[in-house]
C-alpha cells in the first residue's frame, strides 16, 4: 500500500525544495524567536519595577508601620508602669507620652488596615486581635490610675493585668503583622532583584538564530553582509545588555538597601523593643514591693545579651554605616549609663531605699533609657532612609527599559523581514 501526502502538505514539502521557500520558513522562525524574546523581557521588566514599586510605595510603609505599633505599644506599657510609681496624680510628661504612643498605635493600625488584601486572612485576624483588646488594655490602665490617685493598693493588680494583656496579647499580634509585613517585604525585594533567566535565554536563541541565518545567506548569496540582518543581530544583543545589566544594576541598589537598611532596621528594632520591655519590668519591679522578682530576672535577661561586651549593640556597631553611626554611639553610650544607673536602683531597694529607688528610676534611669530610646530610633530612621533611596535607585536602574525593549524587539523583527525578504525577492 503506498501513502501518499495531503495536498498542504505536499505543497508545503515541495515549497521548503526550493530556496525562497526555505528563506520564509527562516524568517518566519527568527520572527517568532525575536517577539518571543522581546515579549518576555518586556513582562519581565515589568514585573520587576512592579516589584520594586510596590517594595517602595507599600511593603516599606507598612513595614514601618508595624515596627511604630510595635514600639508604641511597648512605650505605652512602660510609660503607664513609669507613671505608676509616682503615686497619685502622675507627671504630665508620662501622661502625654503615654497617650501620644496610645494615638501612634492607633494611627499604625489604620495604615496596616488600609494595606491588607482581601486574601490576607492572617492579617485581618492579627489586626482584629489588636483592634479588640487594646481598648481593654487602656481601660484598664485607666482604671489602675484611678485607683492609684486614690491610694488604694489594688491599682497595681489592674496595672499588672494590663500588662499581663500586653504581653501575652497585643504584642505578639503586633509581632506577627510586623513579620508579615517584613516576610512581603522580603518577597517584593527578591521580585524586583530577580535575573530574568528566561529572556536572556530566548535572546541568546534569537542571536543564535540571527548567525546561522546569515552564514547560510553568506554561502547561498556569495554575500558576506545582510544590512537587515545585521541590525536586527545588534538589536537583539543591545536588548540582552539591556536587560542583563538592568537586572544586575536594580540587584545591586536592592541588595545594598537590605545590608544597609532594612536588614539593620530589624536588628534595631527588635533591640529597641527589647529595652522598651526592660524599662517597663524595672518599674514593675518597684511596683511590686518586694515581690518583683520575675521583672527583674525579665530586665536582667533581656538587656544583659544588647549590652554586654561583643553584645547586640557592639555588634551592630562594627560594621556601622554612616547614616546609623553616631546615632550607635550614643545608643551604646545610654545603655551603659542605664545599666550603672539600674544597679544603684536595685542596691537602694534592697537596702530598704524604695523612695531613692524610685527617685532614681524616674530621675536617671528614665533619662537613660529615653536617651537610649530616642538613638535607636534615629538610628533606624536613618536606616530607613538608606533603604528607601536604594529602592529609589533600583526603580531607576528598571524606568523605561519596558520601552525600550519593545523598542528593540521591534527593530528585530523588521531587520529579520527587510533583510530575509530582499533576497526572496532576487528569485522571482
Amino acid at each position: 500500500m503506498v501513502i501518499t501526502e495531503s495536498p498542504a502538505r505536499e505543497r508545503l514539502t515541495a515549497g521548503l525544495r526550493h530556496t525562497p521557500g526555505r528563506l520564509a520558513l527562516w524568517m518566519t522562525v527568527l520572527i517568532a524567536l525575536a517577539l518571543l524574546a522581546g515579549l518576555a523581557a518586556v513582562t519581565d521588566v515589568r514585573q520587576r519595577a512592579a516589584h520594586v514599586d510596590t517594595l517602595a510605595v507599600r511593603h516599606g510603609p507598612l513595614t514601618i508601620a508595624a515596627l511604630d505599633l510595635y514600639r508604641a505599644l511597648s512605650d505605652a506599657d512602660a510609660t503607664a508602669a513609669s507613671a505608676f510609681l509616682s503615686g497619685g496624680l502622675e507627671p504630665p510628661a508620662l501622661r502625654d507620652r503615654y497617650l501620644a504612643d496610645v494615638a501612634e498605635a492607633g494611627r499604625a493600625l489604620t495604615v496596616l488596615g488600609a494595606g491588607l488584601t482581601g486574601a490576607d486572612d492572617a492579617g485581618a485576624a492579627h489586626l482584629a486581635v489588636l483592634n479588640s483588646r487594646l481598648p481593654i488594655y487602656t481601660g484598664l490602665i485607666e482604671t489602675a490610675r484611678t485607683l492609684n490617685r486614690q491610694g488604694l493598693p489594688v491599682g497595681a493588680a489592674y496595672l499588672r493585668e494590663a500588662n499581663g494583656l500586653m504581653r501575652a496579647e497585643l504584642l505578639p499580634a503586633a509581632q506577627r503583622a510586623y513579620q508579615d509585613a517584613a516576610h512581603d517585604l522580603r518577597e517584593s525585594r527578591s521580585g524586583g532583584g530577580a535575573v530574568p533567566w528566561a529572556a536572556v535565554l530566548l535572546c541568546l536563541l534569537t542571536i543564535g538564530g540571527l548567525v546561522v541565518v546569515q552564514r547560510r545567506l553568506a554561502r547561498l548569496t556569495r554575500r558576506v553582509l545582510n544590512p537587515g540582518l545585521l541590525v536586527a543581530t545588534g538589536a537583539a544583543v543591545l536588548l540582552t545588555l539591556w536587560l542583563v545589566v538592568s537586572a544586575a544594576a536594580s540587584g545591586i541598589y536592592l541588595a545594598g538597601g537590605r545590608d544597609d537598611g532594612s536588614d539593620r532596621m530589624e536588628l534595631l528594632a527588635a533591640v529597641r523593643i527589647a529595652a522598651l520591655q526592660a524599662r517597663t519590668d524595672e518599674a514593675l519591679t518597684l511596683v511590686a514591693r518586694g515581690s518583683g522578682g520575675a521583672f527583674e530576672k525579665h530586665w536582667t535577661e533581656t538587656m544583659e545579651p544588647i549590652t554586654r561586651d561583643g553584645g547586640t549593640l557592639d555588634a551592630l556597631r562594627r560594621p556601622a554605616t554612616d547614616a546609623d553611626a553616631p546615632h550607635l554611639d550614643r545608643a551604646v553610650q545610654a545603655a551603659d549609663a542605664w545599666v550603672a544607673t539600674h544597679r544603684d536602683v536595685r542596691a537602694r531597694d534592697d537596702g530598704g531605699d524604695y523612695p531613692g529607688a524610685v527617685t532614681a528610676t524616674l530621675g536617671d534611669a528614665a533619662t537613660h533609657s529615653a536617651a537610649l530610646d530616642d538613638a535607636l530610633g534615629a538610628a533606624i530612621a536613618a536606616d530607613g532612609d538608606v533603604f528607601a533611596a536604594e529602592a529609589r535607585r533600583a526603580g531607576a536602574a528598571l524606568r523605561f527599559a519596558d520601552l525600550a525593549a519593545g523598542a528593540l524587539t521591534l527593530t528585530m523583527i523588521a531587520g529579520i523581514a527587510i533583510g530575509v525578504q530582499r533576497r526572496r525577492a532576487e528569485y522571482r
